[in-house]
């Protein structure tokens, strides 16, 4: 799961044949740097390229790398190859050219390490390497790097998603103000031939890559509709695509907006998304649902962003970490696209990241009522380093805070109506808890700070509601629902006041049956 700040961004460059040693130095040396500089805790060089050494024996068992006193023993089936005298603990640069140097001297005995491509040789040394750090941070090669630079960034394609079935590539959807919307693509359609080439044995990553390509280039699609004589040819012209993250459809006289992840587009999808419902739904709208169950996170800026969509002052987030460059504070700054409506944010186990920096802006804040289950706890961030070999490193370097000030790592965000207590078996038991006082959960424990090291206290907290994954839980739509066509009942449990009154009315008609 990925909240990302990306550093800077890199083109992919001519695919670089065979093992050298000096284009390994620069990048053993680049990771290395990285991680001391910008890792959320201090590691000593020496330990990362220590353990990204002996991850070469993932290539080859036969392969040991130790330290011996003050040098580093290489040895092949137990037998010593070579011996190298230590670098300094921090020294970056040094570890580098040992790192390179070592698998040169490797790779002279072993075969399995000889004809490795370069590529499992880099993926071995960091992996390696990461065993040291959490497990948010991570290596993606040349390719995996390319696909995260797509789903961040957007890439030269035609606007589909797309599956593959025995006869040829299934569209699944069509994305809206798309070249393969203005072509006349359709759902459900099944590409036969991509610029006069059979689809049949491709892979799913080939059939992508035939469909994506330069912006402004043209390609010809043969398409089976409806099961017609003829397969049809469409001319499809490739523009940028950002992947859709943000989907809306009116519920009654609400707004349902769901939201999947957070890429540069997402802020701009979301407001579109609002300003659709208020045209639709006209002056009969009566509020929004925000539908952030299941969504992984994604980029910080879009984040905030989002929270600014809604929030009109105050804080948003803050974040801190070792680096100086990564404390930093995020005020609102904008006004209310909803101009008020009622807000309900749906959240769940699977809600992390910058799903959840939304989440708790809003809740502290005041401006929305959270519904459902503790969210994921994933309260650290990411930043993306570009790195030699158009490979990225995706390192942490830095903790978010909500507005409030507590940590949101392990402990997630807790929402005002929980859905998954012992007590809560259906909507009419949420919506009874709340008439009775005993929702909206407190103030006070929803802002709690835990300590995060502490395991007991982490697991105490997250008790209070029971983290759940499934995001189709109709428990938490038909509550939502409930609470936005009762504004009475928004509003007490948005300001934490019990229904009183009513409590007392059910009391007496229960008595009474």
């Amino acid at each position: 799961m990925a909240f990302l700040m990306v550093a800077c961004a890199s083109q992919d460059s001519t695919v670089q044949v065979g093992y050298n040693e000096a284009r390994a130095e620069r990048l053993f040396t680049a990771g290395y740097g990285n991680v001391s500089d910008i890792y959320i805790d201090e590691v000593p060089v020496q330990d990362l390229a220590v353990a990204g050494m002996q991850s070469l024996a993932s290539i080859d068992p036969a392969l040991g790398v130790q330290l011996e006193g003050e040098r580093l023993r290489v040895s092949y089936d137990g037998q010593a190859m070579a011996s190298f005298p230590l670098a300094a603990p921090d020294d970056a640069e040094s570890w580098g050219a040992l790192t390179a140097a070592v698998i040169s001297v490797s790779r002279y005995h072993s075969r399995d390490l000889e004809t490795a491509e370069p590529e499992i040789i880099y993926e071995a040394v960091f992996d390696g390497l990461l065993t040291q750090l959490d497990n948010f941070s991570r290596y993606a090669g040349r390719e995996t790097a390319r696909e995260n630079r797509a789903s961040r960034d957007g890439f030269g394609g035609i606007g589909v998603r797309i599956r593959l079935i025995e006869e040829g590539v299934l569209v699944l959807s069509v994305m809206e103000d798309t070249p393969a919307m203005a072509a006349g693509l359709h759902e459900d359609d099944v590409i036969v031939a991509i610029d006069g080439e059979s689809v049949e044995g491709l892979s799913q990553h080939e059939a992508v890559n035939r469909l994506r390509g330069r912006i402004g280039s043209e390609v010809q699609l043969a398409i089976e509709r409806n099961a017609g004589p003829e397969p049809l040819t469409l001319a499809v012209v490739r523009s940028h695509i950002v992947p859709q993250t943000v989907s809306y459809h009116r519920e009654g006289n609400l707004g349902y907006i769901k939201m999947t992840g957070f890429n540069k587009r997402t802020a701009d999808s979301l407001r579109e998304s609002i300003r659709q419902a208020q045209d639709e739904i006209g002056g009969d709208l009566r509020g929004f649902i925000l539908d952030l169950r299941g969504n992984p996170g994604g980029l910080l800026e879009q984040a905030v962003s989002v929270s600014d969509v809604f929030v009109t002052h105050g804080r948003i987030v803050s974040i801190h970490g070792r680096h100086t460059d990564s404390h930093q504070y995020y005020p609102a700054k904008s006004g209310d696209l909803t101009e008020n409506l009622p807000l309900v944010v749906l959240i769940d186990g699977g809600s992390a990241s910058a799903s959840e920096i939304v989440a708790a802006a809003l809740q502290d804040s005041g401006r929305a009522v959270l519904v459902g289950s503790s969210s994921y706890g994933k309260g650290t961030v990411q930043t993306v380093l570009p790195l030699p070999n158009t490979g990225e490193f995706i390192l942490t370097w830095a903790r978010f805070h909500a507005p409030s000030g507590y940590a949101l790592h392990r402990r997630g965000v807790l929402p005002d109506v929980c859905t998954t207590s012992n007590n809560a078996q259906t909507s009419a038991d949420v919506l009874t808890l709340i008439h009775s006082g005993a929702l909206p959960l407190a103030a006070d424990l929803r802002r709690r700070d835990v300590d995060i090291n502490d395991d007991a206290a982490v697991e105490e907290f997250r008790a209070h509601c029971p983290a759940r994954e499934d995001d189709n839980a109709e428990i938490d739509l038909t509550v939502a629902r409930q609470l936005l066509e009762e504004p009475g009942l928004y509003a007490r449990t948005l300001h934490g006041i019990p229904d009183t009154a009513a409590s007392s009315h059910q009391h007496r008609a229960t008595s009474g049956s």
